[in-house]
């Protein structure tokens, strides 16, 4: 699977975990920043990866700064993307069975490295359920993001 990953200043430790993990699973991967703790604008990081995925330049996306929330905004802002903020593997799960979810975002002061590459994983090793009830509720959301980026 390719990867867009993406972090800021606040995530860029954490970043290299992912990217440790990533090689050791066999995914590729494009690395888009930051490349050192030196402070960057995470809307920057975090529109060229959302970019790379609605591009098809990648599969999913990983985003990671302070807590994630910025990161999540930003990217949610990119039409066709579904970014969700994770904490918990749980929900890694869910938002890619339910929400078909192409971008993640974390937060390296929330979480630790630990159950950061846990969340990692169940996210790239779930599919989309192609649920009718989940497919429907897509295809709501998709008129909902027509609507407002005219």
């Amino acid at each position: 699977m390719k990867i867009a990953i993406g972090a800021d200043h606040g995530g860029v430790e954490l970043k290299a975990e992912v990217e440790k993990y990533l090689e050791s699973q066999g995914h590729e991967y494009r690395d888009f920043g930051a490349f050192s703790t030196a402070a960057v604008d995470y809307p920057d990081i975090a529109v060229q990866v959302a970019e790379a995925v609605k591009n098809g330049e990648a599969d999913r996306g990983i985003l990671i700064c302070g807590t994630g929330i910025g990161m999540s905004i930003t990217a949610n802002k990119v039409p066709g993307i579904r970014c969700a903020l994770l904490s918990d593997v749980y929900s890694a799960k869910c938002t890619r069975d339910h929400n078909d979810a192409n971008v993640m975002a974390m937060g390296a002061r929330v979480i630790g490295p630990g159950l950061a590459l846990e969340i990692v994983d169940a996210y790239l090793n779930k599919d989309f359920s192609n649920g009718e009830r989940h497919v429907n509720r897509l295809k709501k959301i998709a008129e909902i993001e027509k609507k407002y980026n005219k």
